[in-house]
C-alpha cells in the first residue's frame, strides 16, 4: 500500500513539473555596412536571435472585441503580455509583427546614446536550424500575412532554430547622417523589457564596437553575451 501510494506521488510530482521556458540567445551584429538613401546615411546591419532551451516560445494573439490580445502560451499556461501583435504593412510584406522583440542601440563608447532604430517589429519564425539535427521547423507561416482582420495569429521560435533579419530590412537600420567619426558600439537587444518570460536573461545584448567614418566603417571587436564592447 506504501509503495503504490509512493508511486502515485511521484507521478503527482511528475505531472505538476512546470514547462520548460525558451532561452533567447542574442548574436552579434553582423554584415555591418553604411549605405546612402537619398541624402541620408544609414548603418545597416543582419540581427539573430536563437532559441537555445528546451522551451518554445510561442506567442499567441486573438481578438477580445476590437482588440487583439497577447500571451505567452508555456505548455498548458498562457501569460498574458503587455506587448500586443501589430499588423504592418511595408513594401515587402504586411502581416502581424510582435514589436520590441529587439532593439538596436547605436552608443558611444562611455554608454551614451547616439541613436537608435526604427523597427516596427517581428514576425517570429524558425528561419534556420542552430545545429545541424535535421529537426522538423514548426513555425513556417508568415504571420498570417494578407490578413488584418485574422481573429487568431500563432508565432513562435522551436528549441534548436533561430530567426534573422537581413540588412536595410525596413527599420533594419540606424541613421548616422550627422554621427561624427569615431569608435561606438551597436549593441542588439532581444526582449530589453522582458516582456517574454525566459529560462535566463544573462544572454539577451550582443554588441560590436566599431570605427565610423562618414560612410566607411570598420568592426575593431565582436562581443557575443555583453551588451558593452570596451575600448
Amino acid at each position: 500500500m506504501k509503495a503504490a501510494l509512493a508511486v502515485v506521488l511521484v507521478l503527482a510530482g511528475a505531472s505538476a513539473a512546470p514547462a520548460p521556458l525558451p532561452d533567447l540567445d542574442q548574436a552579434p551584429p553582423d554584415a555591418v555596412s553604411v549605405i546612402r538613401q537619398r541624402t541620408r546615411l544609414l548603418l545597416v546591419f543582419a540581427s539573430a536571435v536563437d532559441n537555445v532551451a528546451a522551451g518554445p516560445l510561442v506567442v499567441e494573439a486573438r481578438r477580445v472585441g476590437a482588440a487583439m490580445r497577447t500571451w505567452q502560451v508555456v505548455g498548458s499556461r498562457r501569460y498574458a503580455l503587455s506587448t500586443r501583435l501589430r499588423y504592418v504593412r511595408s513594401p515587402t510584406h504586411a502581416h502581424w509583427h510582435l514589436p520590441g522583440f529587439e532593439r538596436y542601440e547605436l552608443r558611444v563608447t562611455d554608454g551614451t546614446l547616439v541613436g537608435r532604430d526604427r523597427k516596427t517589429g517581428f514576425c517570429l519564425n524558425d528561419a534556420y536550424e542552430t545545429r545541424a539535427l535535421n529537426r522538423v521547423p514548426r513555425w513556417t507561416g508568415d504571420c498570417a500575412r494578407g490578413r488584418p482582420a485574422a481573429k487568431r495569429v500563432r508565432e513562435g521560435i522551436s528549441p534548436g532554430f533561430g530567426d534573422d533579419y537581413v540588412p536595410a530590412k525596413e527599420g533594419q537600420s540606424i541613421d548616422v547622417t550627422d554621427v561624427p567619426p569615431g569608435r561606438y558600439v551597436l549593441v542588439h537587444r532581444t526582449n530589453a523589457e522582458r516582456v517574454l518570460r525566459e529560462r535566463s536573461y544573462a544572454n539577451n545584448a550582443a554588441s560590436v564596437l566599431l570605427e565610423l567614418h562618414g560612410a566607411r566603417v570598420r568592426i575593431v571587436a565582436r562581443c557575443p553575451d555583453s551588451a558593452r564592447c570596451g575600448t
